[in-house]
């Protein structure tokens, strides 16, 4: 044993130097090298975005709150990181008066929607560099000293020579080495693959930060709006509280002179104090949703401030069905987000099939190494690597199997972006006619009201009738005064629903809305 031992040392070490000294050397390899398994993009299932927070118009029809005329509901539902933000006034100083093109500007600045799909767009970019990275030269260098002892007998040496005293350790011995490396893949269909993904996962990301800037129009103008249209309700209350006051007091100096019983001034209270009630609440609903368009915009959350728009009524935009589609289908960014994900995740699925076929690289170094930089000695070293995979316990079988259902659901999820977007440019179109019907009957309804209340108390004053009547007028007078406000404001959410649905809201909001 002993004696084959030292006949073959010699070649080992022979063998040994010539692989450390060779410059083309070629390697079979049963299975890819670490670095190779890591570059395939490993995608979720799903592809959309914005899973996480969402903005949606919403109009459903109410019970109206007359006895004659139904109302739409309109409501603009903003939910995760779309109804917060980031501080806008230290970027942008605020004056305390807000208008609708200022609101939209902010938002799109500072809201966290936007803010995080513009983060995603970031990181999304820097993966891509990653990917690309294994396609490209890696060069470093170093510089190092070692200072070194050895212990023989820890390594085994139990040498005996008679007159002969080996010592236990030898050293310390040093050498000082300066170098440099580079590699560089020559080929490798997967990583590549791998890359041209990350490319379109950046693209997808791309799609959907635009589609989040419709998104947060649609949040901060839905915000505006409301905050506008409840403003006009507390106007019309304090209107209708002024008349209840007048008219509780003319009917105080009637009950003084015996003229009506004092039921009637009992009732004249009451809607004195219920009109009240109506003024603060709604005092208080302004105030918090003044607080919500704050928080959606990047201002301190507070409701001292002021808006100078007023968006009146403005007829909708000359606009066909069958264009609003064709629009929507070649502008909304959603849909292109969505196409984007099936390119990468098809890209994914060659990666993974890739996995099966060879990858070479090549690499080296060069530098010297010494016990001193006076005796440093040129070496260098370089190599050819084909790596070829052979078995690797079904990696690349589940990898297949992987990116094939990454890619179904991508495809899915295109063809509901496709259906969703059809559904919205319908509904903004069912809910923009409705609410244009409803804008016609409640002002009529309105002028019908007016003047029913006027006779009425005409009645009242000349003793024709108690104010049994004038009340019930009253309160009709508020209930169309509310009708008429939530009609306008139901057909500017419509026709924002509609800008949004063509994907026009953060670049063409001027035709649908009057904005200043």
């Amino acid at each position: 044993m002993n004696h084959r031992k030292t006949k073959t040392a010699p070649i080992c070490q022979i063998i040994e130097a010539a692989a450390i000294l060779c410059i083309g050397t070629v390697f079979i390899a049963s299975r890819p090298s670490q670095a190779q398994s890591t570059q395939r993009t490993l995608l979720p299932l799903s592809g959309r975005a914005g899973q996480s927070g969402s903005v949606t118009a919403v109009e459903s029809p109410i019970a109206g709150t007359t006895t004659s005329v139904d109302t739409i509901n309109p409501t603009v539902q903003v939910q995760g990181p779309f109804t917060g933000s980031a501080s806008s006034t230290a970027k942008m100083p605020f004056s305390g008066k807000l208008s609708l093109r200022e609101a939209i500007a902010r938002g799109l600045n500072y809201n966290l929607g936007a803010i995080g799909q513009s983060n995603a767009v970031r990181q999304a970019q820097g993966q891509s560099q990653i990917a690309r990275s294994a396609l490209l030269p890696n060069a470093s260098g170093y510089l190092a000293e070692t200072l070194q002892q050895i212990s023989l007998r820890a390594e085994g040496l139990r040498i005996t020579i008679p007159g002969f005293a080996i010592p236990p350790t030898i050293g310390p011995f040093n050498n000082i080495d300066l170098r440099g490396s580079l590699s560089q893949s020559v080929v490798d269909l997967s990583a590549w693959n791998s890359y041209r993904s990350s490319r379109d996962v950046f693209r997808a990301s791309q799609f959907a930060a635009r589609d989040a800037r419709e998104m947060v129009v649609l949040a901060v103008c839905g915000a505006y709006l409301q905050v506008i249209s409840t403003r006009e309700r507390v106007k019309s209350a304090h209107a209708q509280l002024d008349t209840a006051n007048a008219l509780f007091q003319q009917t105080q100096q009637k009950r003084s002179v015996g003229l009506v019983p004092q039921i009637d001034v009992d009732r004249s209270e009451v809607e004195e104090l219920t009109q009240q009630q109506r003024v603060i609440s709604l005092e208080n609903e302004v105030a918090k949703q003044k607080i919500i368009l704050a928080r959606m915009t990047g201002l301190p959350p507070s409701d001292e401030y002021d808006l100078t728009d007023d968006v009146p009524f403005l007829a909708a935009p000359d606009l066909s069905l069958d264009d609003a589609l064709k629009q929507a289908f070649e502008r909304r960014t959603d849909i292109k987000a969505a196409e984007a994900q099936i390119h990468a995740a098809e890209h994914t699925l060659t990666s993974a099939r890739y996995e099966r076929i060879p990858s070479l690289t090549v690499n080296g170094n060069y530098g010297g190494i010494g016990t001193n930089p006076s005796q440093v000695h040129t070496t260098y070293f370089g190599a050819a690597t084909l790596n070829v995979p052979i078995w690797l316990g079904g990696r690349t079988e589940g990898d297949i199997t992987e990116a094939k259902a990454s890619l179904a659901q991508r495809k899915a999820e295109l063809e509901d972006t496709r259906s969703q977007v059809e559904s919205d440019v319908r509904n903004a179109f069912l809910d923009l006619r409705a609410a244009t019907s409803q804008v016609e009957v409640a002002k009529r309804n309105l002028q019908v009201t007016q003047e029913t209340l006027d006779l009425t108390r005409q009645r009242f004053e000349a003793g024709v009738t108690d104010n049994v009547e004038v009340v019930q007028a009253q309160e009709s007078l508020t209930s169309a005064e509310l009708d008429v406000i939530n009609s306008v404001f139901a057909h500017n959410v419509a026709k924002l629903s509609l800008a949004r649905s063509i994907a026009s809201a953060a670049d063409s909001l001027q035709q649908f809305l009057s904005l200043q």
